[in-house]
Protein backbone atom coordinates (compact mmCIF):
# COMPACT_ATOMS: atom_id res chain seq x y z
CA UNK A 1 0.00 0.00 0.00
CA UNK A 2 1.23 3.40 -0.99
CA UNK A 3 1.96 5.64 2.00
CA UNK A 4 -0.19 8.82 2.43
CA UNK A 5 3.20 10.65 2.77
CA UNK A 6 3.84 9.82 -1.36
CA UNK A 7 3.82 13.41 -2.78
CA UNK A 8 1.35 12.47 -5.99
CA UNK A 9 1.94 16.13 -7.03
CA UNK A 10 5.39 14.63 -8.23
CA UNK A 11 3.69 13.66 -11.40
CA UNK A 12 1.65 16.34 -12.31
CA UNK A 13 2.53 18.43 -15.25
CA UNK A 14 1.74 21.77 -14.03
CA UNK A 15 3.18 21.32 -10.61
CA UNK A 16 6.55 21.28 -12.10
CA UNK A 17 9.37 23.81 -11.98
CA UNK A 18 8.99 26.36 -14.79
CA UNK A 19 5.69 24.42 -16.21
CA UNK A 20 4.76 26.02 -19.85
CA UNK A 21 1.34 25.17 -20.63
CA UNK A 22 1.33 25.31 -24.50
CA UNK A 23 4.83 23.19 -24.74
CA UNK A 24 3.23 20.90 -22.34
CA UNK A 25 0.16 20.75 -24.32
CA UNK A 26 2.22 20.22 -27.65
CA UNK A 27 4.45 17.41 -26.58
CA UNK A 28 1.51 15.68 -25.01
CA UNK A 29 0.09 15.74 -28.54
CA UNK A 30 3.19 14.09 -29.52
CA UNK A 31 3.03 10.98 -27.43
CA UNK A 32 -0.94 10.60 -27.78
CA UNK A 33 -1.60 10.61 -31.63
CA UNK A 34 -5.51 10.77 -30.89
CA UNK A 35 -7.49 10.78 -33.99
CA UNK A 36 -10.80 8.81 -32.73
CA UNK A 37 -13.31 9.52 -29.35
CA UNK A 38 -15.55 6.41 -28.67
CA UNK A 39 -18.07 6.85 -26.64
CA UNK A 40 -19.97 3.12 -25.80
CA UNK A 41 -21.82 1.69 -22.75
CA UNK A 42 -19.80 0.42 -19.76
CA UNK A 43 -21.93 -3.22 -19.94
CA UNK A 44 -18.77 -5.91 -20.43
CA UNK A 45 -20.85 -7.61 -23.70
CA UNK A 46 -20.15 -4.07 -25.58
CA UNK A 47 -15.92 -4.51 -24.66
CA UNK A 48 -15.50 -5.56 -28.64
CA UNK A 49 -16.85 -1.86 -29.75
CA UNK A 50 -13.22 -0.05 -29.96
CA UNK A 51 -11.99 -3.02 -31.92
CA UNK A 52 -14.78 -3.03 -34.35
CA UNK A 53 -15.06 1.11 -34.72
CA UNK A 54 -10.75 1.09 -34.87
CA UNK A 55 -11.18 -1.37 -38.15
CA UNK A 56 -14.51 0.89 -39.34
CA UNK A 57 -12.26 4.33 -39.09
CA UNK A 58 -8.94 2.96 -39.79
CA UNK A 59 -7.65 3.79 -36.77
CA UNK A 60 -4.78 2.31 -34.40
CA UNK A 61 -6.41 -0.05 -31.35
CA UNK A 62 -5.49 -1.66 -28.96
CA UNK A 63 -2.02 -0.22 -29.98
CA UNK A 64 1.50 0.02 -27.65
CA UNK A 65 2.73 1.99 -24.79
CA UNK A 66 5.96 3.80 -25.84
CA UNK A 67 8.43 4.42 -23.57
CA UNK A 68 11.49 6.20 -22.64
CA UNK A 69 15.18 5.16 -22.53
CA UNK A 70 14.74 4.54 -18.54
CA UNK A 71 11.50 2.40 -19.28
CA UNK A 72 8.93 4.73 -18.17
CA UNK A 73 5.26 5.07 -20.08
CA UNK A 74 5.50 8.64 -21.84
CA UNK A 75 3.01 7.79 -24.74
CA UNK A 76 0.99 5.24 -26.53
CA UNK A 77 0.27 3.98 -30.86
CA UNK A 78 -3.27 3.73 -30.18
CA UNK A 79 -5.00 6.73 -31.79
CA UNK A 80 -8.73 5.68 -30.25
CA UNK A 81 -10.05 7.25 -27.10
CA UNK A 82 -12.96 5.25 -25.00
CA UNK A 83 -15.25 7.05 -23.21
CA UNK A 84 -17.25 4.42 -21.27
CA UNK A 85 -20.39 5.53 -19.85
CA UNK A 86 -23.75 4.22 -18.72
CA UNK A 87 -25.91 3.51 -22.65
CA UNK A 88 -23.30 5.46 -23.94
CA UNK A 89 -24.90 8.27 -24.00
CA UNK A 90 -23.24 11.55 -25.05
CA UNK A 91 -24.28 13.60 -22.33
CA UNK A 92 -21.77 11.81 -19.81
CA UNK A 93 -19.14 12.37 -22.61
CA UNK A 94 -19.32 16.16 -23.45
CA UNK A 95 -16.45 17.14 -21.28
CA UNK A 96 -14.67 14.31 -22.34
CA UNK A 97 -14.86 15.37 -25.70
CA UNK A 98 -13.62 18.96 -25.20
CA UNK A 99 -10.52 18.31 -23.13
CA UNK A 100 -9.15 14.90 -25.24
CA UNK A 101 -9.72 18.46 -28.42
CA UNK A 102 -7.73 20.52 -26.29
CA UNK A 103 -4.99 17.86 -25.39
CA UNK A 104 -5.00 15.52 -28.31
CA UNK A 105 -6.90 16.89 -31.50
CA UNK A 106 -10.18 15.27 -32.69
CA UNK A 107 -11.37 14.09 -36.37
CA UNK A 108 -13.85 12.28 -35.30
CA UNK A 109 -16.62 11.61 -32.33
CA UNK A 110 -18.33 8.25 -32.56
CA UNK A 111 -21.40 7.27 -30.34
CA UNK A 112 -22.54 3.76 -30.63
CA UNK A 113 -25.06 1.78 -28.82
CA UNK A 114 -25.78 -1.28 -28.39
CA UNK A 115 -28.40 -4.34 -28.45
CA UNK A 116 -29.94 -6.15 -25.27
CA UNK A 117 -28.63 -2.56 -24.14
CA UNK A 118 -29.69 -2.39 -20.08
CA UNK A 119 -30.88 1.19 -21.04
CA UNK A 120 -33.53 0.03 -23.05
CA UNK A 121 -34.54 -1.73 -19.98
CA UNK A 122 -36.35 0.74 -18.27
CA UNK A 123 -37.94 4.30 -18.96
CA UNK A 124 -37.29 7.81 -17.70
CA UNK A 125 -40.26 7.81 -15.48
CA UNK A 126 -39.70 4.24 -14.10
CA UNK A 127 -35.97 5.47 -12.89
CA UNK A 128 -37.19 8.80 -11.51
CA UNK A 129 -40.22 7.13 -9.67
CA UNK A 130 -37.78 4.12 -7.92
CA UNK A 131 -35.34 6.67 -6.94
CA UNK A 132 -38.07 8.60 -5.29
CA UNK A 133 -39.66 5.17 -4.03
CA UNK A 134 -36.18 3.12 -3.27
CA UNK A 135 -33.91 6.44 -2.08
CA UNK A 136 -36.11 8.94 -1.03
CA UNK A 137 -34.17 11.14 -3.91
CA UNK A 138 -35.82 13.68 -6.46
CA UNK A 139 -33.89 13.38 -9.59
CA UNK A 140 -36.67 14.52 -12.18
CA UNK A 141 -34.53 17.60 -12.73
CA UNK A 142 -30.91 15.96 -12.77
CA UNK A 143 -30.47 14.84 -15.94
CA UNK A 144 -32.24 16.35 -19.38
CA UNK A 145 -34.79 13.42 -19.83
CA UNK A 146 -33.63 12.40 -23.34
CA UNK A 147 -30.65 11.83 -22.55
CA UNK A 148 -31.49 9.06 -18.97
CA UNK A 149 -32.28 6.03 -21.25
CA UNK A 150 -33.28 4.40 -24.66
CA UNK A 151 -36.00 4.23 -26.04
CA UNK A 152 -35.63 4.33 -29.59
CA UNK A 153 -31.80 3.14 -31.33
CA UNK A 154 -31.88 5.46 -33.85
CA UNK A 155 -34.12 8.68 -32.36
CA UNK A 156 -31.68 7.94 -28.82
CA UNK A 157 -28.15 8.33 -31.61
CA UNK A 158 -29.82 10.88 -33.54
CA UNK A 159 -30.31 12.87 -30.35
CA UNK A 160 -26.76 12.28 -28.93
CA UNK A 161 -25.08 13.28 -32.27
CA UNK A 162 -27.01 16.27 -32.21
CA UNK A 163 -25.98 17.25 -28.72
CA UNK A 164 -22.24 16.71 -29.58
CA UNK A 165 -22.71 18.90 -32.40
CA UNK A 166 -24.22 21.75 -31.34
CA UNK A 167 -21.64 21.82 -27.79
CA UNK A 168 -19.39 24.54 -27.79
CA UNK A 169 -16.90 22.06 -26.94
CA UNK A 170 -16.93 20.29 -30.24
CA UNK A 171 -15.16 21.94 -32.47
CA UNK A 172 -16.88 22.88 -36.24
CA UNK A 173 -14.10 20.29 -38.16
CA UNK A 174 -14.84 17.19 -35.54
CA UNK A 175 -17.29 14.08 -37.83
CA UNK A 176 -19.97 12.71 -35.75
CA UNK A 177 -21.33 9.44 -36.17
CA UNK A 178 -23.84 7.62 -35.00
CA UNK A 179 -23.85 3.53 -34.46
CA UNK A 180 -25.52 0.28 -33.04
CA UNK A 181 -23.39 -2.66 -32.15
CA UNK A 182 -24.87 -5.93 -32.45
CA UNK A 183 -23.35 -7.94 -29.37
CA UNK A 184 -24.48 -11.05 -31.05
CA UNK A 185 -22.38 -10.44 -34.33
CA UNK A 186 -20.28 -7.88 -33.92
CA UNK A 187 -21.79 -6.04 -36.43
CA UNK A 188 -21.35 -1.99 -36.51
CA UNK A 189 -24.81 -0.43 -38.22
CA UNK A 190 -23.95 3.34 -38.89
CA UNK A 191 -27.14 5.04 -38.05
CA UNK A 192 -26.28 8.92 -38.70
CA UNK A 193 -23.27 11.04 -39.64
CA UNK A 194 -22.51 14.79 -39.27
CA UNK A 195 -19.40 15.61 -41.31
CA UNK A 196 -17.45 18.70 -40.20
CA UNK A 197 -16.72 21.60 -42.01
CA UNK A 198 -12.85 22.23 -43.08
CA UNK A 199 -10.67 23.94 -40.74
CA UNK A 200 -10.00 27.46 -41.33
CA UNK A 201 -6.62 28.60 -42.13
CA UNK A 202 -6.25 30.53 -38.57
CA UNK A 203 -6.98 26.60 -36.93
Amino acid sequence: MTSPNYDFNAHAFSAQPGYDEATVRKEFAKLMPLRTVIIYCFDPRAAGIPEAVAKEFGDVYPGEVVTDADGNGIGTTTTVLNVVVAGGRAMDALRSITVAQHLLGVENVVVVHHTHCGASSYTADGIIAAFKHEHGRDISDLYPRESVCITDYAASLEHDTRLIRTSPGTPAHVNVYGYVYDIETGELTRVTADLGTARSSAA
